[in-house]
């Protein structure tokens, strides 16, 4: 009945042998078939015979179901997994704009040009115009530029967040189209 030295360094946080703590649980064997229900400690010797480990597969089950397999070895698949699926996620950057509501036709096109090439680089836009002192007042122009650039940017970004005033900010996010 020796542990493998695997099994006792993950055993602190997983439901493995020794850490079973419920009297009677349903056993399922290391190819699938069902052992039926036993006690915990016929499980455990069972599995040790094999030279396996018993795993508790479904804490919540009533009677709780255990599984007769190689902890180590599912240790590992299971670490393989999540790193293989980490490697093929992809991360989108959102890349913040500010603009203003009074802004200048050249400074509009500059940050518009720098906003066209995040959206080819397929990065989100986060575009905020600020509204400062009495600029509050004339939200109908910092809505109309907004609007402009949306347009402007229409033909290789969609708007995910429509333009939304909160607080003294105008806010906008863009993700690039899909195919550009």
């Amino acid at each position: 009945m020796e542990v493998s030295l695997i099994t006792k360094k993950f055993m602190t946080d997983e439901l493995v042998n020794e850490n079973i703590r419920f009297k009677e649980v349903l056993v399922i064997g290391p190819n699938g078939e069902q052992l039926g229900v036993m006690s915990r400690r016929e499980a455990i010797e069972k599995a040790y015979d094999d030279d396996l480990d018993l795993m508790c597969v479904a804490p919540n089950g009533n009677p709780p179901v255990c599984k007769i397999l190689d902890f180590g070895k599912y240790r590992f698949e299971s670490q393989k997994k999540a790193k293989e699926a980490k490697k093929n996620q992809q991360v989108t950057e959102v890349k913040p704009l500010r603009l203003s509501p009074v802004i200048d036709k050249h400074d509009f096109d500059t940050k518009l040009r720098q906003a066209r090439n995040w959206a080819e680089e397929g990065m989100k836009i986060k575009v905020d115009m600020r509204f400062r002192g009495r600029m509050i007042t004339r939200i109908e122009v910092g809505k109309q530029v907004m609007n402009d650039f949306v347009e402007q940017m229409s033909d290789l970004a969609g708007v995910d967040k429509a333009p939304a005033l909160e607080g003294n900010t105008m806010s906008v996010v863009l993700s690039p189209k899909k195919g550009k």
